[in-house]
């Protein structure tokens, strides 16, 4: 089974195969995605052995959500080692999200 996570938005996209899920998850992303994976592949009758690779949209995009998306699905090429693409279907190691532009940091108050 294919899986493709896309975490650059707000609305997190979830494709297994040929069926897609879409859920928001607010700020509980980092928390929840993981189970939303699972249910998902137990809604299909899958197990995480089942999937045999991944692609991952890895940005531009949000950078919590792509943060987020990438480190739970670099664990899981590795894990079950199995290959891992972004969007561009470009075979990696693991994925480096892109976020699109530089980092926006505040100075400090003092």
């Amino acid at each position: 089974m294919k899986l493709y996570l896309d975490t650059s938005t707000p609305e997190t996209i979830l494709k297994l195969d040929d069926k897609e899920y879409r859920e928001n998850f607010d700020r509980d992303l980092a928390e929840k995605l993981l189970k939303f994976i699972h249910d998902k592949l137990a809604e299909n009758h899958k197990t995480f052995q089942d999937i045999t690779e991944i692609t991952f949209m890895s940005g531009p995009g949000s950078f919590t959500g792509l943060r987020i998306g990438a480190s739970i699905i670099n664990a899981l090429a590795s894990e079950l080692n199995i290959p891992l693409f972004d969007h561009h279907g470009e075979k990696h190691k693991i994925i480096l999200p892109d976020y699109g532009r530089g980092a926006n940091i505040s100075k400090p108050r003092k």
